[in-house]
């Protein structure tokens, strides 16, 4: 019953750079490798084998090489009982995911002098009064949150340092970044969501994307395409699941995106259409204890390595609902940069993981898709 996948056409590469370009022109498209689109082929089935394995009722990926799409497309189904194909502009929830966009909201923000990352939480509006109420709540993510004094500060929660003493280790905490969002609405004046379209979602044309909250409902287009949720049930069968429960106006998440948005998202970033390329590269820099200790996370964006690349990730999860794979190849020439989108519709896309680790090796797309794509150089 499943439909044949669809596929963009190569010139999709090209209408991701010029469509998109409101405020000046695009960077030039650079050509993919030879054996590019074939590798990328198969590498798709192989995803599509893993979909059926687990289950997922429908599945968005694409690839790119640096600027350029190499290959996008949609398995299985976005409405399961209507047999609504996924596409490449399916949206979906990208629940976590969304921190790397919140943190380029924030970048650009320092860049224009209004905001510092590098003032005490405790200065923002409310934060004493959030500080005091997690902590009395305790758990694993605020039992030792490091909010009671001055030294915690935006960049250990964009960092994910804010436990313990802050800024000395590493531990994933999603309630306390979503909680960044606050400081960036404080200084501008302006809600956070509208920081997101303004800063971001319009300048990179994400024409299948939105923010949504407790007070900012869907557009009813984008609602009404948006990939239905699934979980297998107690007897493994395929149902309907609820949608994720409503949420504030935070930073962890609460954006719907569509994998060729995502894709925008990425070139745009590239491109310099979003924040500076100094800005850019502090996202992915590693974060240092005093020590001198390197820890795996950036500003909104996990780090690691495969057999010596750089490499830059976020996933995004909704237990029983939606999941997501961003991941970046960081090569220092176009040659060596790989980007690689998945939206699922289900929660199959996530691994194990404690708090305090970033283990992208432990997901089967993420492994099958760095052994597609092996190192190469380019000559210099």
């Amino acid at each position: 019953m499943t439909p044949a996948p669809r596929f963009v056409a190569p010139a999709l590469a090209l209408a991701l750079c010029v469509a998109c370009a409101r405020s000046r022109p695009t960077a030039p498209v650079r050509a993919t490798a030879p054996g590019d689109r074939e590798t990328a082929e198969a590498l798709f089935a192989r995803f599509d084998s893993l979909r059926r394995e687990q289950r997922i009722p429908g599945l968005a990926a694409v690839v790119l090489r640096d600027t350029t799409v190499i290959l996008a497309r949609g398995f299985g189904f976005a409405d399961v009982e209507r047999q609504v194909a996924v596409t490449p502009d399916t949206p979906f929830d990208i629940a976590s995911v969304a921190k790397p966009i919140s943190a380029v909201v924030a970048l650009r923000l320092v860049e224009d002098g209004l905001l510092d990352l590098d003032r005490p939480m405790r200065r923002y509006r409310d934060f004493v009064d959030f500080c005091s109420a997690t902590r009395g709540e305790g758990g694993i993510f605020f039992g030792d949150y490091a909010c009671e004094d001055d030294r915690l500060t935006l960049r250990h929660v964009l960092s994910m340092t804010a436990n313990g003493a802050a800024g000395t280790r590493f531990w994933y905490n999603p309630p306390s970044y979503s909680w960044a969002s606050r400081p960036m609405a404080e200084v501008t004046g302006r809600a956070f969501s509208a920081l997101v379209d303004s800063l971001v979602f319009r300048p990179a044309g994400m024409r299948h994307s939105a923010r949504r909250n407790r007070r900012l409902p869907l557009p009813a287009a984008l609602a009404a395409a948006l990939a239905k949720p699934y979980h297998q049930d107690s007897a493994g069968r395929l149902v309907p699941s609820a949608p994720p429960p409503p949420q504030g106006d935070g930073a962890a998440g609460g954006v719907i995106a569509s994998a060729l948005d995502l894709a925008r998202f990425d070139v745009a970033l590239a491109d310099g259409r979003l924040i500076t390329p100094a800005s850019r590269a502090s996202l992915w820099a590693s974060t240092r204890t005093p020590s001198g200790a390197t820890l795996p996370y950036g500003l909104g964006w996990f780090l690691g390595n495969d057999a010596g690349r750089p490499l830059a990730w976020h996933t995004g999860l909704w237990d029983g609902q939606y999941s997501a794979l961003y991941l970046k190849v960081l090569g220092e020439t176009p040659a060596e940069r790989l980007t690689l989108i998945l939206l699922a519709n289900s929660d199959a896309l996530k691994w194990n993981t404690r708090l305090d680790e970033a283990a992208v090796e432990r997901s089967p797309y993420a492994t099958a898709f760095l052994e597609a794509f092996p190192a190469r150089r380019s000559p210099r």
